[in-house]
């Protein structure tokens, strides 16, 4: 599954979803985790409430199943869900990318949480509906 952070650096997850001018993208399986690609956003991406810069980012990020933010608006968060993809609030804008992507791995190893159960069911549902195709 695709995994996307909203980051400052690369490194830890420190940006806004809606002033972020880049998302680190994995692939995360109980395998392990590889880095995928960097998302660059540009244009005017403060906090100030307008909606317009949501669109792009919610599009580049609609085959992600999580994206993990510092922060992110009501008005974000229910558009990423209508898309199918899990917004989750770093603990801190300290929490390394890395750290967050072991603890995913070391889950889906064993008893994922009911949350994620139910994403990694959706995505299936939606891999099988491709394949009838």
């Amino acid at each position: 599954m695709k995994i996307a952070f909203a980051t400052q650096d690369l490194i830890h997850i420190n940006a806004h979803f809606g002033s972020a001018k880049q998302m680190a993208v994995y692939d995360v399986s109980p395998e392990g985790y590889q880095f995928l690609e960097t998302i660059g956003f540009d244009g005017k991406l403060d906090e100030d409430g307008n909606e317009d810069k949501l669109v792009p980012k919610i599009e580049a990020l609609s085959d992600c199943t999580i994206v993990y933010v510092a922060a992110i608006g009501g008005s974000a968060a229910a558009r990423l869900i209508r898309k199918k993809v899990t917004p989750v609030k770093s603990k801190t804008e300290d929490d390394e990318i890395t750290e967050v992507l072991e603890d995913l791995v070391t889950t889906l190893k064993g008893n994922p949480p009911p949350w994620l159960r139910k994403v990694l069911q959706q995505q299936e549902k939606s891999f099988e509906d491709f394949e009838d195709e």
